[in-house]
């Protein structure tokens, strides 16, 4: 046996889009609903008849039809909400003795065990309780595993199945309180009575349409006669506690059996009312004004208006983590894990600390690396454009120091001045004599940029030729003694 509401956590996941749907027999109905500013928005819904049985068909193959269906309405949503038949369930409805608390999910188990018609191991409970009474409904764990494994093929994300008539009319909702709830299915009807804040009744009343005239009509008189005993077999407290019943489905069926129950149970004194609208407190949130009342609406408005579902039968996503937790939960595995996550800290530890400190600077740089390249572009075209001469007016400085070495008397002049990469210096003249070209020559040695002088050619004696090189050295010092 398996207690979904073991599992389920208090909140579920936020959505603001989901997409209802409601299996019933071979139809599958669906509404897009979306939650927008307190208020819901009927996006898209169709209704179809499916040619394979999700029971018994290939999965793959229903997945597929369900999906075409959904393309062909425009849906493109993955999360839903679905409405499971109720001639899926079983029911045990057990009367709650005086028992403290904390004995009565003992006693609940117990009475699952004997009420059942089969091995509990086998099904997916949800209970319902009143004040003095309690309702465990159980589905086949293997009709749910297959549902869920043709919906994850077909694309779509369950985050709830539950029962239509039980989207239709809340149990725990305080209008719920004292009614008799049903809802015209395709080939059936689901009853459900609810009273002190829970289910005392949950059936299915079969072979209640007639199709002879090959239009669907309800048989008035086997509906009145399920309802009188259904009601027989109630407690007398839930009995007395009726006050009316409420009819969902099609319009135009539910109209003419609603005219015909309000005869035929006048003498319950059971008022009978057609539901064809949502009122402002169903969910909380404001409901389209024509929006049809359906199981596929109800289920997923009350999702999106964050209301659990009264039965929740979805399987719980246990993750690795979690199974590994459970099957090495004893000391001795403990202090295993505890001894192996220790090594992992202080082994993994560093290359944590490395990984994050490199996605901090993946994240810096993310965020940097648009206005770098916009920098570098920047810089590229300034080289490519920048001015052909130096800024730094180095080959004047050069000449400066070049002309402030030559005796004023012109006793030594130069007749050609070359400057190779801005820092060999080639100079060529006539000097009076060889004194005077010496005492230039000093003069150059003595400046702090200049160095390597060097006397390459020399010719005559009275008009001497010369001909001798330097290196400028920007604020360098001299070498030459």
């Amino acid at each position: 046996m398996i207690d979904l509401e073991k599992f389920y956590p208090a909140k579920r996941r936020r959505l603001s889009a989901l997409l209802g749907l409601a299996l019933d027999g071979s139809r599958l109905d669906g509404v897009l609903l979306r939650r927008t500013n307190g208020s819901l928005q009927l996006m898209q819904s169709f209704s179809v008849t499916l040619s394979l049985d999700p029971l018994t068909a290939d999965p793959e193959l229903v997945a597929r039809e369900i999906r075409n269906h959904l393309d062909a309405a425009g849906i493109k949503e993955h999360h839903c909400a679905v409405c499971l038949p109720l001639k899926w369930a079983l029911s045990v409805h057990s009367d709650l003795p005086d028992l403290p608390e904390t004995d009565v999910a003992s006693f609940l188990a117990i009475e699952a065990e004997r009420g059942f018609p089969c091995d509990v191991g086998t099904l997916r409970l949800a209970t319902s309780r009143s004040a003095r009474r309690a309702a465990q409904i159980g589905l086949p764990a293997n009709q749910l595993a297959a549902l869920e494994n043709i919906l994850r093929r077909a694309k779509l994300k369950p985050v709830s199945f539950s029962l239509g008539i039980a989207a239709l009319q809340p149990p725990e909702d305080a209008s719920s309180d004292g009614v008799l709830a049903l809802a015209i299915g395709e080939t059936q009807l689901d009853l459900q009575v609810t009273a002190g804040g829970g289910v005392v009744a949950l059936r299915t009343l079969e072979g209640a349409f007639d199709r002879d005239g090959g239009q669907p009509a309800l048989d008035a008189d086997l509906v009145a006669r399920e309802l009188r005993i259904t009601l027989g077999q109630l407690p007398a407290e839930a009995r007395a506690a009726l006050r009316r019943v409420r009819l969902f489905g099609p319009r135009d069926l539910a109209r003419q059996l609603a005219d015909a129950l309000k005869s035929r149970l006048e003498s319950l004194d059971l008022p009978v009312e057609q539901v064809a609208a949502y009122s402002a407190d169903d969910f909380g949130l404001q409901a389209p004004s024509d929006a049809p009342v359906s199981r596929a609406f109800s289920l997923a408005a009350r999702q999106l208006a964050r209301r659990e579902a009264a039965f929740e039968f979805l399987p719980p996503q246990v993750t690795v983590w979690q199974q590994l937790a459970a099957r090495y939960s004893s000391g001795r595995w403990r202090m295993i894990g505890a001894a192996s996550a220790a090594v992992v800290v202080l082994i993994g530890g560093p290359f944590l600390v490395q990984q994050i400190q490199l996605m901090t600077l993946r994240a810096r740089w993310d965020g940097m690396s648009a206005k770098v390249a916009q920098l570098e572009n920047v810089q590229r075209q300034i080289r490519q454009y920048r001015p052909w001469f130096d800024s730094n007016f180095r080959s004047l400085r050069v000449l400066r120091q070049l002309s402030e070495s030559f005796p004023e008397d012109g006793s030594v002049t130069a007749k050609n001045v070359e400057i190779r990469d801005q820092r060999v210096v080639t100079c060529s003249g006539v000097a009076r004599d060889n004194a005077a070209l010496l005492r230039t020559l000093g003069q150059l040695r003595g400046a702090k940029s200049v160095s390597d002088v060097k006397v390459s050619q020399i010719r005559g004696k009275k008009a001497m030729q010369f001909v001798f090189d330097f290196r400028w050295q920007e604020g360098g010092r001299n070498e030459n003694p």
